[in-house]
């Protein structure tokens, strides 16, 4: 019996504003489902090797490669900001020997780049979500704000006195705190970084007294009281910092943010969101 097969590709950051979302996704084709895989398959990293989606798209084929018998490797192809591997995916032949694991950029780029070589709907079909981790708000220890609330209110009252640090333009914990902003009206200035280590560590030293990070970067700091963490960017408490209340918790929605059709819908969503994010705010990328 024959079926269509739908190759994966994997998305690990946050999808929704906070949060290191992974997923599968990749292009369309009818094989054999009875006979998957005859041959070696390829997964593409559109980053370079040892980051997060890396980690993640390098574990899930290791599973693979034990769960099928055939050879799953992966392949980075970094530049343009994930681009350059993605519109590498999106030319291979649609038969689920090539999966594509993609992070927030997949999300975002369509709304940063004039001009993107795929259609981020047409060119994929998406399978399944295959990891999470939220985002966190975290701040320098000498703010005095217990809470978002009153972090908001803080802001606030001392317009353009604040400034936040993020791990990198586009990043889902950037535009997390680019809406935030937006949302509140708040007059904070945002400071890039080239990773979250030196965000994190800004942070420590004061410089930059608000941090916006994924999660397991600023984890160790806020148990060590490095930090305070603020909120987590997600729906529910992190195991990991379960005193660390939610955005939602903190009245603060809409921050945070499976089948393949689920998660279909969910890509849909989230590019309709981080896209209004991104013209709002003015980022460009090129």
């Amino acid at each position: 019996m024959s079926a269509e097969f739908r190759s994966p590709c994997l998305k690990t950051s946050l999808l929704s504003l906070l949060a290191v979302a992974g997923s599968m996704l990749a292009g369309a084709g009818a094989v054999s489902a009875q006979n998957y895989p005859a041959r070696s398959v390829r997964v593409i990293v559109p980053y370079a090797a040892g980051g997060p989606t890396d980690v993640i798209a390098r574990v899930v084929a290791q599973k693979l490669s034990q769960r099928w018998g055939e050879q799953v490797y992966v392949e980075n192809a970094p530049g343009a900001g994930g681009n350059t591997g993605i519109a590498n995916a999106a030319r291979a032949k649609p038969d689920g020997y090539t999966i594509l694991v993609v992070s927030t950029g997949f999300i975002v780029n369509p709304s940063m780049y004039s001009k993107i070589p795929y259609d981020p709907i047409k060119d994929f079909s998406p399978i399944i979500l295959v990891a999470a981790s939220p985002n966190v708000v975290s701040v320098n220890p000498s703010v005095p704000a217990a809470g978002l609330n009153e972090l908001i209110a803080l802001i606030k009252a001392n317009p353009g006195k604040y400034s936040f640090a993020q791990p990198a333009t586009g990043s889902t914990p950037h535009l997390a705190g680019e809406l935030m902003k937006l949302k509140y009206g708040l007059d904070l200035v945002m400071v890039p970084f080239n990773g979250a280590a030196l965000a994190v560590n800004s942070t420590i030293g004061g410089h930059t007294p608000i941090a916006f990070t994924a999660l397991p970067p600023a984890m160790s700091n806020i148990k060590d009281g490095k930090l305070r963490g603020i909120a987590a960017l997600s729906t529910k408490r992190s195991p990991s910092l379960p005193d660390v209340p939610t955005n939602i918790e903190a009245g603060v929605p809409d921050l945070e943010g499976d089948t393949p059709e689920e998660f279909g819908e969910r890509l849909k969503a989230e590019m309709a969101k981080w896209g209004r994010v991104v013209r709002d705010a003015n980022i460009r990328a090129g």
